[in-house]
């Protein structure tokens, strides 16, 4: 069995939450951006350079992630959560947000029961910045308060302008020279971090660092637990409201 957590966090986790039900099951969808060509050759049908259609591979498309599911207007046994907002909260949440037209980070984090995780098995963790790219929700039927909603959400993929110098090379001719672009961020890192429901430190250094490749890096949280003095058992049960303090780059 799997025990696992959705969230939603924008502006550095200035604001953010998790939904608390897990829905019933989410949609991922990837593949290629690939095209196929027809070009002329010898058409023999044994030779892999023959003519006739090729496919050229081109890089991944944006993922893309959709999901149903209930806010509901009290505390069912079924939740995913202890922290429960009244349904509007989260509505209103999402419809600011996508007003912004800025990015939000989608955070999956699924942890394997204690004896599949004593036999090696590894968890699931998904940490990357989406838009929302739909977002429609309705009440529930009779007058329990309850919310339902339909959500998707494409992969975003930073981007910008890359700043290039005009020099002029030993034959006099000029050429352009692009200048190394610094990857973007589209947050700031604060000094501290209040811990909510389902916190570790491994999940808060994928909310704010990154590898030299631009990934979450997770292995961070060995320096969140070295700057606040956790050991590793404290670390296991962070209580909600602490405060623990970030490291630098």
């Amino acid at each position: 069995m799997m025990a696992y957590s959705i969230n939603l966090s924008f502006n550095n986790s200035q604001e953010g939450f998790q939904f608390p039900v897990n829905p019933e099951s989410l949609e991922m969808s990837g593949g290629s951006n690939g095209k196929t060509y027809d070009i002329v050759g010898a058409n023999d049908g044994r030779s892999e350079s023959r003519g006739g259609e090729v496919n050229v591979i081109k890089g991944p498309k944006l993922r893309e992630i959709s999901f149903s599911g209930i806010f509901p207007a009290q505390f069912y046994p079924f939740l995913a959560t202890n922290v429960l907002y009244e349904p509007m909260y989260y509505v209103r949440a999402i419809e600011n947000w996508m007003a912004t037209k800025r990015p939000v980070r989608f955070i999956y984090v699924g942890h394997y029961e204690s004896a599949l995780a004593a036999q090696g098995f590894i968890g699931q963790e998904l940490n990357i910045p989406v838009s929302i790219e739909k977002f429609k929700w309705k009440e529930s039927a009779g007058d329990s308060g309850d919310l339902e909603f339909d959500i998707s959400f494409r992969e975003y993929n930073f981007y910008a302008a890359r700043k290039a110098e005009v020099k002029t090379d030993k034959t006099g001719a000029q050429v352009i020279i692009p200048m190394s672009a610094r990857r973007p961020d589209e947050r700031i890192r604060p000094l501290t971090y209040t811990v909510r429901q389902g916190d570790t430190p491994s999940r808060i250094a994928m909310m704010f660092y990154t590898d030299g490749s631009g990934l979450p890096d997770s292995s961070r949280y060995k320096d969140i637990q070295k700057l606040n003095g956790l050991s590793d058992a404290a670390a296991a049960k962070l209580t909600v409201g602490s405060i623990l303090k970030l490291p630098a780059l």
